[in-house]
């Protein structure tokens, strides 16, 4: 028993598999490919009727699959008017030609089945029903080579010509436009992968797959901007900043504020009044700078001068932070997006960014630190 249940789960999935996936259409392009593949083939059919009367068939079973494809996933490679008509013919000529030189009739069918999947795929029109059409062929009583050009090529061109009007007309471009492929040495892919990485994960998969690969890619770009804006666009700055953050005074002498940012290990204090509004901010490129970073000999010394008390009533070198601070500082809401603070950090050059609360007193600073962390667990959220 023991045996059998160890099976029986992995039988469960692999049955699972022969269940249909979900089909989410709305009901408006539901109707829209009903109406479009009925108007096809009655357009069709009525036009070959009239183009030749006197045709014993004048209209074939496999255009049926045909309207399927052009009507219902005009986006596909498979439903391009080069696949529908070239397929078609195509598989139309291989088939007669196996109906003439092979006698077993279970045999021809055979090859021209396969031998039109491959002519398909060398001349790139593969097209499911183009299987059907070199069958039909076989099995046909008199295969004839005009058989090809009518009806196969005239139902197929009548087809192609109903869809690419209707499939244009209701909002869905036929032939399906191709989002132009960039220069590798030009191209810049601001998301998580290129088209070279697509088109490489594409060879691996190494099967035919019925999307367009710039669809594919355009796709993949929207639920990869979807899931950032999931974990990411709805963050607010109280989300990701270091609340209650270090912080100093006007009249913080330079030498405590020095050693307050050693120990802490952190690069900028916000600078407040004694309500802890936002006055200023001092980093560690403010003490340096005024240490004259660009001369590199005997920095060390000036820095230790600078921070020295002088003890003088009067005195030309800083002494407290005020004197040393930046005063034009930006500072960002606790509510405001954090997505808004990128430009900030990327175009302005700010390295921290003092959070405030409604009544403008400080409450937490974010840094690019926090801002790339949290841009990292979007990504892998997402």
């Amino acid at each position: 028993m023991q045996a059998l249940s160890n099976y029986a789960e992995p039988v469960r999935i692999w049955l699972r598999r022969f269940l249909p996936n979900a089909l989410t259409l709305p009901p408006g392009e539901r109707w829209r490919m009903v109406a479009g593949a009925g108007l096809g083939l009655l357009i069709t059919g009525l036009a070959s009727q009239w183009l030749q009367p006197e045709a014993l068939a004048w209209l074939i079973a496999p255009i049926g699959a045909s309207a399927v494809l052009v009507f219902a996933v005009p986006s596909s490679p498979l439903a391009q008017p080069w696949s529908v008509v070239g397929g078609n013919t195509v598989s139309a000529l291989v088939g007669i030609a196996c109906a003439l030189l092979i006698p077993d009739t279970t045999l021809a069918a055979a090859c021209a089945v396969a031998l039109a999947i491959g002519a398909m795929a060398l001349s790139r029109c593969l097209h499911p029903p183009g299987g059907a059409v070199a069958l039909l062929v076989v099995l046909s009583p008199h295969p004839s080579w005009s058989f090809a050009v009518f009806p196969v090529l005239g139902n197929s061109l009548l087809l192609v010509s109903v869809g690419v009007v209707y499939n244009s007309l209701t909002g869905r471009p036929y032939p399906h436009k191709h989002s132009p492929v960039p220069d590798p040495a030009h191209a810049t892919d601001t998301g998580l992968f290129s088209r070279a990485d697509l088109d490489a994960a594409l060879r691996q998969y190494n099967q035919v797959l019925d999307v367009d690969p710039d669809d594919l890619v355009a796709l993949l770009r929207t639920a990869q901007a979807s899931a950032y804006q999931r974990n990411f666009g709805e963050l607010r700055c109280r989300d990701i900043m270091t609340a209650q953050p270090l912080a100093v005074e006007f009249g913080t002498a330079l030498h405590d504020a020095w050693a307050l940012m050693r120990r802490s290990k952190v690069k900028a204090l916000p600078v407040v009044d004694r309500a802890r509004r936002v006055v200023g901010i001092v980093t560690m490129a403010d003490f340096l700078r005024h240490a004259r970073l660009d001369e590199h000999t005997g920095l060390a010394t000036r820095l230790q001068n600078m921070l020295r008390p002088s003890k003088l009533l009067q005195t030309d070198r800083p002494e407290v932070v005020g004197q040393l601070m930046t005063r034009q500082v930006r500072v960002a809401s606790a509510e405001r997006h954090a997505v808004e603070l990128l430009p900030l950090f990327s175009q302005a050059g700010h390295h921290h960014v003092p959070i405030i609360d409604a009544e403008m007193r400080l409450v937490g600073i974010v840094t690019q630190s926090d801002l790339v962390r949290t841009l990292s667990r979007a990504v892998q959220l997402g």
